[in-house]
């Protein structure tokens, strides 16, 4: 680790919000908040069983709380926190280090820790979201751990520089943030132009990107490029519909200027998705989904639990050349909507899921989700075919 880079970045960000504050403390009219605070949040409790096509089944439960907290001051200047508490226990605890893995905060800044681990019991608590944000007119700039979303498309996101999320992972709905300074600025209807600087201990680990977003012909499309971590990075997206079906596309080209990082060869990628949605205005609320994802050299994924559970970039959404996914959503009842997947690899694998969601009370919601992961022996899922299945009990605050 630099040091000398560390505290250099640290006094830039600092001294950056302070010539904000100093330039920009007038009150904005018509926009003071009624109360300068929000505090909201959850409680869940899920249980996990997998259940391998040989071998026990092994157990896991988890209890997960979250806090999200805002508080505004100056009209213009808010501060933004969101905490997540989690106590695990169950079989998973077995797996060597997993205690580290859970404790491991792959950001710049250092916001997760285990509070307890011992018994076969891990206490955890993370920051994921940790910046304060500034507002006036036309501009926005925000500094520290939030979520930078340019995704166009809902499943598989190229143009997701900084928080790609996995599409297995249905229970972190808010999804990781990244350690950055963003500054945006407005350019009228539906058109923004973004700039982002990703903190890093060193150049190779220091993300610089821009973005431009605009309207027209009833579509939206945005261009970026810049550079994460050590590939060149270009791309656009687009979002819209055509005869009342929604479409969606993205496409990234990586070009590495290293051969090698992290004792991982490095290839120039090509990253692209076409997606499709469309629902029909009835009293089951159907929707119908399709995707399809195109990745010129796909990563390694090593095993089915390593790539299940790695930290995903734009370039491995996927392990394969050719990903394709459908899903059918509708409603069984006012109270109750079920959802229905799959998903298939051009290694052969593929994936089916399942989801029932059903609301008990206004604050109340109970979760049941199914999982198959099967393929072919010399398949990525066929290696260990298995059924994942999870139950869940949220209440919000």
């Amino acid at each position: 680790m630099n040091i000398e880079y560390r505290i250099t970045t640290i006094f830039v960000v600092v001294w950056a919000f302070m010539l904000m504050t100093a330039a920009a403390y007038a009150q904005i009219p018509g926009v003071a908040p009624q109360k300068p605070y929000s505090l909201s949040g959850y409680v869940k409790y899920l249980s996990q069983a997998v259940i391998p096509e040989t071998g026990s089944t092994a157990w896991d439960n988890l209890i997960h709380q979250r806090f999200n907290f805002e508080y505004r001051w100056a009209d213009a200047f808010s501060f933004n926190a969101g905490m997540r508490n989690r106590l695990m226990w169950g079989d998973s605890l077995d797996i060597p280090a997993f205690d580290k893995f859970v404790g491991t905060d792959p950001g710049y800044f250092d916001l997760n820790w285990n509070w307890l681990s011992e018994n076969n019991v891990i206490g955890n608590t993370t920051f994921d979201r940790l910046y304060l944000d500034w507002q006036a007119r036309s501009w926005q700039a925000r500094a520290g751990r939030q979520r930078i979303n340019w995704g166009m498309a809902t499943l598989w996101n190229p143009n997701d520089l900084f928080n790609v999320y996995s599409m297995f992972d249905f229970d972190y709905e808010e999804h990781p943030g990244t350690d950055a300074v963003m500054v945006s600025r407005s350019l009228g209807f539906a058109s923004r132009a973004d700039a982002v600087w990703g903190i890093g201990d060193d150049w190779d680990e220091t993300s610089l990107a821009g973005r431009y977003r605009f309207n027209t012909t009833g579509f939206d499309f945005q261009v970026l490029g810049g550079k994460k971590w050590v590939d060149l990075v270009i791309g656009t997206g687009f979002s819209g519909s055509v005869w009342g079906a929604g479409l969606n596309g993205e496409i990234s080209y990586f070009y590495p200027y290293e051969d090698e990082w992290e004792g991982v060869e490095q290839e120039q990628t090509t990253v692209a998705t076409l997606e499709t949605d469309y629902s029909v205005a009835n009293r089951r609320n159907l929707t119908l989904r399709a995707s399809v994802l195109y990745i010129s050299n796909p990563e390694d994924p090593g095993n089915t639990f390593i790539y299940l559970n790695k930290p995903l970039t734009a370039k491995s959404i996927s392990f394969t050349r050719w990903t394709g996914y459908g899903d059918l959503s509708f409603d069984i009842s006012a109270l109750s909507r079920q959802t229905v997947g799959a998903a298939a690899y051009d290694d052969g694998s593929w994936f089916l899921t399942a989801t029932n969601a059903y609301s008990l009370a206004d604050d109340w919601q109970f979760m049941l989700v199914w999982q198959h992961f099967n393929g072919p022996g010399d398949s990525l899922f066929g290696e260990n075919p298995a059924d994942m299945i999870f139950g869940r009990l949220r209440w919000s605050f």
